[in-house]
């Protein structure tokens, strides 16, 4: 649609005219390159423009913007990857997560390397008989590839199944109740080259190890003995390095795991300072209502009115933002009779506007001082309730009631929003992020607003339920608002599931985290397994020997068990410093721990210690269970 039929739809709040034309901030410019042109060569043009474009640009902003405007270089960006806020968010993330998946990828392989070799080893008296009756050690390498590309490519089709189901699954999960996103995740022809370039390269990569038996297996071995167990130590070597880099890798990802889990862990467990649990958040947009914007306060309060005459409503206060909203409103802070520091170094604090009650509400309690009344209107003293995290900030061991402050929504004063006295002053509570500690942060009334644009044609009213669950109340708090005025919308959900949506980002994280090390355990576990349980039944000449000459049961679990342990520890150590590395690059990502968290890092030993204890436990017992007579019979 053309831009200028935006009026039409917002009417005298259209952002084509005064007073909101200085706060176009969403708009995006769009600029076709001439076809002899470069990134590069625009670029630089461009940059060389920008002081006249910031100089032709200035009178049209507010002053307060002046400073920060256009200051960074000018930068181009290919149209086709759009303006996403979903890939600036997710983009590090899913980075990290696909490098967890190529290390699941390489234990899979692995994995699959090592029971490969095993079974080529198995197959050397089939694989010398063909080379007896006349087939050429390429034809061999053939048949042993033809195998492991179509084993792989049934293993790639399985996970196309799956990853079509799984990518809906993760994209329901990006969805929020109130911001729904829809993303094409269908298959196209880049995903399956992508998949065949993959499938292709592990099939021949890790099935070199027993096409290169099949090469050099032996005529004359189709007519050796088979019985005798006998030890192969270079491919017991190329097993013993396949179990390490198996371990390793599954230390890793362990670690990234728990260090993603306890992130999320520890920000659903954090103090938030107001009450999720029992309050309800409703929209309202009175945009297409009739209301003037100079009596949008009045309407407000109207609102909030009815809605605290609703039974089972135990408190309802208004306000422009809520708690981990995302909205980021900041204003500076110079204390009336402080010296003011230079522009530079001025500190800033976040803001919101609210009616009163809205501290009983959340539960937010007051330490000092009292909370905003029906006295706190447009033509009294103008007044302010902060919290401890401004007190610290701004008046440390000072008394703060009663004291003045000076607001500008500039550091050098462009707009003053001129002084305030504090009346109170709250606990601390989180403000935008659960990631952040709670800001120094001034709450104004409602009745006081004195920004320079109206009063905004959306509020929301929270709802504290006097009981039970405050979804309960949305159909009877959107009936009271509706009553008072028809065309009005309401938008409503629990306070609880706001929090829980600004930390999805993290959920994710560490669901998929989790998955892929729980998928490393498993393959792991399973390819210890075969490694120990082949090598026992290759051995079983050797043990059977053993216990024939009196070797006790607990001796035979031991041997076994022994190399077990050795291939374990080398993997683990190696997976650990592997550990300190790699977990760097998702240090941004963590919360309240470090990539180098020394439990961390012995729990994820812990862990494949006892997966691995499991694995070689069962190939161990039936070692020592063995008859002694009944081995040597057969061999």
């Amino acid at each position: 649609m053309p831009i200028g039929t935006e009026s039409l739809i917002h009417g005298a709040q259209t952002f084509l005219k005064p007073p909101y034309d200085k706060f176009n901030y969403w708009l995006v410019v769009v600029l076709r390159l001439k076809p002899e042109q470069s990134f590069d060569t625009a670029t630089t043009r461009l940059r060389g423009m920008q002081d006249q474009i910031r100089e032709a640009a200035r009178a049209q902003i507010p002053q307060s913007q002046t400073i920060e405007f256009i200051k960074a270089p000018f930068t181009l960006h290919p149209v086709g990857r759009g303006v996403s806020e979903l890939r600036r968010s997710y983009q590090r993330p899913l980075a990290v997560i696909l490098l967890v998946v190529a290390l699941v990828l390489l234990v899979a392989c692995a994995n699959i390397a090592n029971l490969q070799v095993a079974r080529a080893t198995v197959r050397r008296h089939e694989l010398s008989i063909r080379r007896a009756l006349g087939a050429a050690p390429w034809q061999l390498v053939r048949q042993l590839l033809i195998e492991n590309l179509l084993l792989a490519s049934l293993g790639a089709a399985a996970g196309i199944v799956v990853a079509s189901w799984g990518s809906g699954v993760l994209v329901s999960q990006i969805s929020t109740q109130a911001n729904s996103i829809t993303l094409n995740v269908s298959l196209d022809w880049r995903v399956l080259a992508f998949t065949m370039f993959v499938t292709v390269t592990c099939a021949i990569v890790f099935g070199i190890a027993p096409v290169g038996l099949a090469a050099r297996v032996a005529p004359i071995e189709a007519i050796q003995a088979q019985g005798r167990g006998g030890t192969d130590h270079g491919r017991s070597r190329l097993s013993g390095s396949l179990v390490i880099l198996q371990v390793g890798l599954s230390v890793v990802l362990v670690v990234f795991a728990q260090l993603f889990i306890g992130s999320f862990k520890r920000l659903t467990t954090r103090p938030l300072g107001f009450d999720r649990d029992r309050v309800l958040l409703a929209r309202v947009n009175a945009a297409q209502t009739p209301i003037p914007p100079a009596e949008r306060g009045p309407f407000y309060h109207r609102l909030v009115n009815a809605v605290a005459a609703v039974p089972g409503v135990a408190h309802a206060a208004g306000s422009m933002w809520t708690p981990v909203d995302r909205s980021n409103y900041s204003a500076f802070v110079q204390v009336v009779g402080l010296p003011l520091g230079p522009a530079s170094e001025r500190i800033s604090s976040k803001y919101n506007f609210v009616t009163p009650g809205w501290f009983a509400a959340y539960g937010i309690p007051l330490h000092a001082g009292r909370d905003f009344d029906a006295h706190d209107t447009k033509g009294a003293m103008p007044v302010v309730i902060v919290n401890e995290a401004f007190v610290r900030r701004f008046l440390p061991g000072r008394s703060s009631i009663g004291r003045a402050v000076n607001l500008s929504l500039g550091p050098r004063g462009e707009y003053s929003m001129g002084a305030k006295t504090i009346v109170g002053v709250i606990g601390d509570a989180i403000y935008m992020s659960l990631r952040e500690p709670a800001p120094p942060t001034m709450y104004l009334p409602l009745t006081q607003w004195d920004l320079p644009i109206p009063l905004n044609a959306s509020m929301n009213i929270s709802v504290r339920a006097a009981a039970g669950a405050p979804a309960a109340l949305a159909s009877n708090v959107s009936a009271a608002l509706t009553a008072v005025e028809s065309s009005v919308t309401v938008r409503s959900q629990a306070l609880d599931v706001q929090v829980n949506d600004s930390i999805r980002q993290e959920r994710i994280v560490a669901m998929l985290s989790g998955s892929f090390a729980a998928l490393a355990l498993l393959l792991g576990g399973v390819g210890l397994y075969g490694v120990t349980a082949y090598a026992v039944a290759r051995r079983r000449t050797e043990i059977g020997i053993r216990i024939a000459l009196g070797a006790v049961p607990a001796s035979v679990a031991r041997l076994v068990v022994a190399r077990v342990a050795m291939l374990v520890g080398i993997g683990a150590v190696a997976g650990t410093a592997a550990s300190l590395w790699l977990t760097q690059f998702a240090a941004t990502l963590l919360y309240d721990i470090k990539p180098s968290d020394p439990t961390t890092l012995v729990t994820a030993t812990v862990v494949l210690a006892a997966v691995a204890a499991g694995a070689a436990s069962l190939p161990a017992g039936r070692a020592a269970r063995m008859d002694p007579v009944a081995v040597l019979r057969k061999s």
